[in-house]
Protein backbone atom coordinates (compact mmCIF):
# COMPACT_ATOMS: atom_id res chain seq x y z
CA UNK A 1 0.00 0.00 0.00
CA UNK A 2 0.95 3.41 -0.78
CA UNK A 3 1.73 5.72 2.08
CA UNK A 4 -1.24 8.30 0.75
CA UNK A 5 -3.54 5.16 1.15
CA UNK A 6 -2.04 3.86 4.59
CA UNK A 7 -2.73 8.19 5.84
CA UNK A 8 -6.35 8.25 3.96
CA UNK A 9 -7.07 4.62 5.38
CA UNK A 10 -6.00 5.56 8.95
CA UNK A 11 -7.63 8.93 9.09
CA UNK A 12 -10.50 7.64 8.24
CA UNK A 13 -10.49 4.89 10.79
CA UNK A 14 -9.85 7.68 13.20
CA UNK A 15 -12.97 9.12 12.45
CA UNK A 16 -15.05 5.90 11.70
CA UNK A 17 -13.94 5.43 15.94
CA UNK A 18 -14.47 8.45 17.45
CA UNK A 19 -17.90 8.18 16.14
CA UNK A 20 -18.24 5.01 17.43
CA UNK A 21 -17.21 6.03 20.34
CA UNK A 22 -19.76 9.48 20.60
CA UNK A 23 -22.81 7.17 19.48
CA UNK A 24 -21.34 4.29 22.37
CA UNK A 25 -21.16 7.20 24.46
CA UNK A 26 -24.81 8.85 24.42
CA UNK A 27 -26.95 5.23 24.06
CA UNK A 28 -24.44 3.21 26.91
CA UNK A 29 -22.98 1.32 24.94
CA UNK A 30 -19.70 -0.19 26.24
CA UNK A 31 -19.02 -2.95 23.17
CA UNK A 32 -19.49 0.22 20.97
CA UNK A 33 -17.13 2.95 22.81
CA UNK A 34 -14.71 -0.41 23.04
CA UNK A 35 -14.52 -0.79 19.29
CA UNK A 36 -14.41 2.58 18.48
CA UNK A 37 -11.50 3.82 20.91
CA UNK A 38 -9.68 0.52 18.90
CA UNK A 39 -10.74 1.30 15.81
CA UNK A 40 -9.24 4.91 16.08
CA UNK A 41 -6.19 3.47 17.81
CA UNK A 42 -5.95 1.11 14.33
CA UNK A 43 -6.37 4.48 12.23
CA UNK A 44 -3.66 6.37 14.31
CA UNK A 45 -1.18 3.29 13.73
CA UNK A 46 -2.20 3.31 10.26
CA UNK A 47 -1.53 7.34 9.90
CA UNK A 48 2.21 6.44 11.41
CA UNK A 49 2.71 3.81 8.87
CA UNK A 50 2.34 6.23 5.85
CA UNK A 51 4.32 8.85 7.37
CA UNK A 52 7.16 6.21 8.36
CA UNK A 53 6.68 5.32 4.53
CA UNK A 54 7.36 8.76 3.34
CA UNK A 55 10.08 9.76 5.66
CA UNK A 56 11.62 6.51 4.40
CA UNK A 57 11.25 7.87 1.01
CA UNK A 58 12.34 10.97 1.89
CA UNK A 59 15.99 9.16 3.11
CA UNK A 60 16.49 7.13 0.66
CA UNK A 61 15.82 10.22 -1.98
CA UNK A 62 18.68 12.11 0.19
CA UNK A 63 21.15 9.43 0.33
CA UNK A 64 20.58 8.99 -4.06
CA UNK A 65 21.28 12.76 -4.06
CA UNK A 66 24.39 12.68 -1.74
CA UNK A 67 25.91 9.51 -3.65
CA UNK A 68 25.00 10.91 -7.03
CA UNK A 69 26.38 14.52 -6.72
Amino acid sequence: MSSTVDKVKGYANEAAGKAKQTVGKAIGSDRLEAEGAAQEVKGNVQVGIGKAKDAAKEGAKAVDKALNK
